[in-house]
């Protein structure tokens, strides 16, 4: 129970330390680009781990039952399984692309290794890269890679730059 405390205590300074360095950047939106300033996404990534990291410090002490989880040989497989599928999905990246790799990734890992329903996997599954793509693309002007799909992208590019 102590240790936990101890690696959120680790993380309260190094996100502090984190946005320290980000704050020299402007951390707000940026009227010239369009997008984001240089230090936005590590100072807001910090700010929020480092309120997470204080949510963990001073959370109520769990029951004695909680503490005595280890880490078993059962678990192994699991574990090797979803390290592939991400090693996989990062290899495809940069031929086939974020919008191909990761809903790929989520099928898998929503169906085929969770064996949650067709509507679940399929509407994640389409939904997400659509999320993505007017989330970073659109809004925050960050392109992603896009692999063998790029040509299909230069209509929406007609319509968002």
């Amino acid at each position: 129970m102590l240790l936990d405390k101890v690696i959120a205590g680790a993380l309260v300074l190094l996100s502090a330390y984190m946005m320290s360095h980000a704050i020299l950047l402007p951390i707000g939106w940026n009227g010239e680009t369009g997008g984001p300033g240089g230090g936005a996404f590590p100072f807001w990534c910090s700010l929020i781990i480092l309120i997470c990291a204080v949510f963990v410090i001073f959370r109520p002490a769990r029951s004695y039952e909680a503490d005595q989880f280890t880490f078993d040989r059962e678990m192994m497989g699991p574990l090797i399984q979803v390290i592939v599928a991400i090693a996989v999905t990062i290899a495809l990246i940069p031929t086939a692309g974020a919008y191909v790799a990761i809903p790929l990734f989520l099928f898998w890992y929503l169906k085929i290794y969770g064996k949650h329903s067709w509507t679940l996997a399929l509407s994640i599954t389409m939904l997400t890269p659509i999320a993505v793509f007017f989330f970073f693309e659109a809004t925050l002007k960050i392109l992603l890679p896009k692999g063998i799909t790029e040509p299909f992208f230069f209509p929406l590019y007609a319509m968002f730059f």
